[in-house]
């Protein structure tokens, strides 16, 4: 008889032994790893288990619901446990550390039903989608002062080659500031949180602007799409023809549209008035009309995944591949740079707060200066003597 069929029948054995089942609940016990399991419930609900001799009785230990833990992760807890063990420690004591302080899982949860009603409706919308994609099952089986730093740098890396360096950007952002709500709400001491500290992937430096004979082959792509499409092609006209953000565009009520203005009430840097050209007017005025409290783009599906959807098709029949949607406001800014638009105007209608983020535009506008320096130089040629 080899040592892994000695296992398996120990194994099973041990399950039909295992004291309080009378038939009501049943443990399947590992064939490696001893003394791990899993129990299944009269419910059908299934959960991991580990069963240890602890101060000469048997006990058995509860990891955590199979619905929401990996076997992986579970036999990760278990090792971890069986060495606590080994050592003479109690896993009862965190049993009742547990009682305090959360599961990641949970304090996720506790987080997302106390913060996100103060989230800006597009701020809400992004962040859920994160939390579905990258952060729900990001530290599961851990409780939130298990969370090291290092483990913070591990998952921003690992998430960084599978969903993007923005990607992971945005995610590690989220949990941050989770982490420092967990500071100032008493579950972690200060200066604890993980993620401060861990460096952000370099965001990308230049902008993508696009030529003439781009934005031409944009335009007969949307031209093409305007009668099937008619609420894509409109928010990506106005993005192109405004400047605006993502997010001003589609969260736009028709009590925000002011005739040759959109009065924003709540745009990323706060209320603001963008100016709107004859072209980007028309547009609007081609939209049926509805109450003033009525978002003037309305979706069957997300807001966010439509136009997502809708850009990526788009760019590859104009041959624009390469350009994200953002920078479509680049181009704008492009523009009115090469139009002789001042950077502080140009903040303005970009609605920047900070003068420093309107400075990328600044050497769009070398060929305006270098004419000006030529100029000033005639003159002081010419107001010292020296022609």
């Amino acid at each position: 008889m080899t040592s892994y069929d000695l296992k398996r029948i120990l194994a099973e054995e041990l399950a039909r032994i295992v004291p309080g089942d009378a038939g009501k609940r049943r443990t399947r016990f590992d064939y490696v790893l001893p003394g791990f399991g899993e129990r299944i419930h009269p419910s059908g609900r299934k959960s991991y288990v580990l069963q240890r001799t602890m101060g000469g009785q048997q006990r058995l230990i509860t990891i955590g619901d199979a619905a929401i833990l990996t076997e992986r992760i579970a036999k990760d807890v278990a090792r971890r446990l069986i060495l606590r063990i080994e050592l003479g420690q109690n896993p009862a004591d965190k049993k009742q550390r547990g009682k305090k302080t959360p599961t990641y899982t949970s304090f996720l949860r506790h987080y997302w039903e106390v913060a996100s009603p103060t989230w800006k409706p597009s701020t809400l919308e992004i962040h859920d989608i994160y939390r579905r994609t990258h952060l729900n099952h990001a530290f599961a089986g851990k409780f939130i002062d298990e969370i090291s730093h290092a483990d913070a740098v591990r998952w921003h890396a690992t998430l960084t080659r599978s969903a993007g360096p923005g990607a992971a950007n945005r995610a590690m952002e989220i949990l941050k500031a989770m982490f420092g709500k967990a500071e100032a709400w008493g579950y972690l001491p200060e200066h604890s949180n993980p993620f401060r500290g861990v460096k952000r992937n370099k965001g990308r430096k230049i902008e993508r602007f696009l030529s003439h004979a781009e934005m031409a082959r944009l335009g007969e792509a949307l031209a093409r799409h305007r009668a099937d499409k008619p609420n894509e092609v409109a928010v990506i006209s106005l993005l192109a023809l405004t400047g605006c953000r993502r997010g001003e565009i589609l969260n736009l009520t028709w009590g925000e549209v002011q005739g040759r203005k959109l009065k924003l009430t709540d745009s990323k840097t706060g209320p603001r008035v963008v100016w709107l050209g004859e072209e980007a007017r028309a547009v609007i005025d081609c939209l049926p009309r509805r109450r003033s409290d009525e978002r003037v783009f309305q979706f069957d599906v997300l807001p966010v995944s439509a136009i997502e959807w809708f850009w990526r098709m788009l760019r590859v029949e104009a041959g624009i591949e390469d350009v994200r949607l953002h920078d479509l406001r680049h181009n704008y800014a492009s523009l009115a740079a090469r139009s002789s638009e001042t950077l502080p105007m140009i903040g303005n209608l970009l609605g920047h707060r900070n003068s420093s983020t309107t400075a990328r535009y600044a050497h769009l506008d070398d060929g305006l200066m270098f004419a000006d320096m030529a100029r000033i130089g005639s003159w002081i040629e010419r107001d010292l003597g020296m022609i």
